[in-house]
């Protein structure tokens, strides 16, 4: 009988947290390619879980963001800034999250999920 496989918690917690966080640099494109590098060269699977709603994140922020930018010009910025308050408070729910229970993968409420 073979024995389940055991994960280092904090390399766990770290890059989970790191995947989650990476939407802080998303005005660069670049940011998501945080969490497909972990996702690609780590083995664990809460930590994959985590890259991928990481990345299915990033895709939303930036569907959103095309839709709500060009409608703050009409709201005198009321949307963008709501949705900007929306986004980084879901990434530091997601990354507190990724801290707290490290075992469990986070998953972001009211988003599409293409991977």
């Amino acid at each position: 009988m073979q024995s389940p496989e055991v994960f280092d918690t904090d390399k766990r917690k770290l890059l989970s947290a790191l995947s989650h966080g990476s939407i802080f640099f998303s005005g660069l494109i670049i940011s998501v390619a945080i969490p497909i590098a972990i996702l690609l060269v780590s083995d664990d699977p809460v930590v994959k879980d985590n890259a991928k709603e990481a990345i299915n994140f990033h895709f939303n922020v930036w569907l959103y963001g095309l839709i709500l930018i060009p409608l703050s010009f009409i709201t005198f910025g009321l949307a963008g800034g709501v949705w900007w308050l929306v986004h980084w408070g879901f990434t530091i729910w997601a990354v507190a999250h990724s801290l707290s229970k490290p075992d469990q993968p986070f998953r972001y409420p009211f988003i599409f999920r293409l991977i």
